[in-house]
């Protein structure tokens, strides 16, 4: 076995992981030698590549929703991992200059934000007020209670745990708000909605408190019953930092140094889930009650043209696993494969056989419907149509870290891009036999990203896995749907929060 540059100690700690050797070897080749960038073709655009749902189209694909929820199929599943430390990175650092301008703004309009009544709480604690700091407009005060170790240390919370929106009984956090967005669009005939959300295992506690605290009081109100599930990034896909002169990183004891690998590294938990169908939605997009029929219409759409493909897709291929050969059959076949779901399949001047076969190697997948929005200038990947080999083109969601910025024309065709991924998928994860598709064979595990980081004052690399939505499906069929802009509401800073969308009526 080649143990490349790794000594007893290094293979033990690999081995504690779940890490191969050779997969181990295969990511220092990686950061050593980053596969080239993603060759943008030209951005979807709608009539190329991205569908819209027309009104005549509604009806039906709500009643495709409604029968698969109602017979359990369907679940949510919400990366929710990591601290919110991006969010509130305006508070975070040495008094005075960016810090304290960012907590006068909070200080002016504080009444707005939905942890208002937490904060007061935990300064009343302290022997202080909000009314107090406000008065006094005492940043330093405010910005330890916020976000210091002593005070509500929000910056160490994930998102989900944090105070999205307020309402005239108090507030809701975003877990809250995504059980209530998961009661209108997941909810089965007996009522229950199957929620399940990735964390991390130092959030895991705290989720599952919240959950306990809030379940009966949801599920009371909603008519509803929660089944609720977590799950933790696996140690197995953690990556090796690399040294910038060669080799793995090392700390200043010699052990090896590994790195959460994204959300790429999710593709194993939605795997594991073993579900039917999913719809996926990141943990800081949620709207409040008011706003929120736009987003639950939307998310069953999705859901029904998701149902009307895979229902195509299934049929298709139960026939070709028959033997169904020659004629018009394959020629529809082939039609719906590369029109419908954008697959590569053979020519049609192929022997009838070879045809067959290869439409059945193209339609046997996993399905993905992407809802995409109108460019707004939020950041993120959108989607495009991405060079393969051979000439042709596949839809993809491409982040910007996937691009040369240094080639013009891909600068270009970045900036004509008309559309937004605000990760709003429904994915098909079960073959035509219902058997749960394993997702990692559908993944590019070359669609990596290496990006220079720091540990103890050293520069390191770091090795991120394909994202789940990105390189992690890039084998998937994948159609792209516009979606309204009224179903997009991320938070990414603590400002956000100020929105209109965000704010009660």
């Amino acid at each position: 076995m080649d143990r490349g540059p790794f000594d007893s100690a290094d293979l033990a700690r690999l081995e504690e992981r779940g890490i191969p050797v050779a997969e181990a070897l295969r990511q220092l080749r990686l950061i050593a030698e980053p596969p080239p960038a993603l060759r943008l073709d030209r951005p979807c655009t709608v009539g190329d590549g991205i569908e819209t749902v027309e009104e005549a189209e509604v009806p039906g694909l709500l009643e495709r929703h409604e029968t698969a929820a109602r017979a359990g199929r369907i679940a949510k599943f919400v990366p929710a991992s990591g601290a919110a430390t991006r969010m509130f990175q305006d508070l975070l650092g040495p008094p005075g200059g960016r810090v304290e301008a960012a907590a006068r703004r909070v200080l002016q309009e504080i009444r707005s934000f939905p942890f208002a009544a937490e904060l007061d709480v935990a300064l009343g604690l302290r022997g202080d007020s909000l009314n107090r700091v406000v008065v006094d407009a005492d940043a330093a005060a405010l910005v330890e209670a916020l976000v210091g170790r002593e005070g509500l240390a929000y910056a160490d919370r994930p998102k989900g745990l944090l105070p999205f929106h307020r309402y005239g009984d108090g507030f809701r956090t975003a877990f809250e708000e995504h059980l209530v967005e998961g009661a209108g669009t997941v909810r089965d005939a007996g009522g229950v909605c199957r929620v399940h959300l990735t964390v991390s295992p130092e959030h895991l506690e705290p989720f599952r408190a919240l959950a306990d605290r809030v379940r009966g009081v949801w599920e009371r109100h909603l008519s509803a019953r929660f089944e609720i599930s977590f799950s933790v990034q696996k140690p197995s896909t953690e990556t090796l930092a690399g040294d910038p002169g060669g080799g793995p990183f090392r700390d200043e004891d010699g052990r090896l140094v590994f790195r959460p690998a994204g959300h790429g590294a999710l593709l194993d938990n939605l795997a594991d889930l073993g579900a039917d169908v999913v719809l996926i939605k990141n943990v800081d997009n949620v709207q409040p009650d008011r706003l929120r029929d736009a987003t639950i219409l939307w998310k069953r759409l999705l859901a029904g043209r998701l149902l009307e493909l895979e229902e195509r897709a299934h049929e298709y291929v139960r026939r070709l696993e028959a033997g169904e050969a020659g004629g018009a059959p394959l020629a529809e076949t082939a039609a719906f494969a590369s029109e419908r779901l954008h697959l590569q399949v053979p020519p049609a001047s192929a022997p009838a056989e070879e045809l067959r076969a290869g439409l059945l190697e193209a339609l046997d997948r996993p399905i993905r419907v992407a809802g995409v929005v109108r460019n707004t200038g939020e950041p993120g990947g959108g989607p495009f149509w991405v060079a393969e080999a051979g000439g042709r083109a596949s839809p993809q969601i491409v982040e910007t870290a996937e691009i040369d910025l240094s080639a013009p024309d891909q600068v270009r065709a970045l900036a004509a891009a008309t559309h937004f991924n605000p990760v709003d998928l429904a994915c098909s994860l079960r073959d035509a036999r219902g058997r749960p598709f394993d997702p990692r064979r559908f993944a590019n595990p070359d669609a990596v990203i290496v990006a220079r980081k720091s540990s103890g004052g050293r520069e390191l690399l770091a090795l991120e896995r394909p994202g789940l939505w990105n390189g992690s499906m890039a084998r998937w069929a994948t159609v792209f749907v516009e979606v309204p802009i009224a179903t997009f509401s991320p938070v990414k800073t603590l400002f956000d929060l100020l929105r209109p969308e965000h704010q009660p009526e």
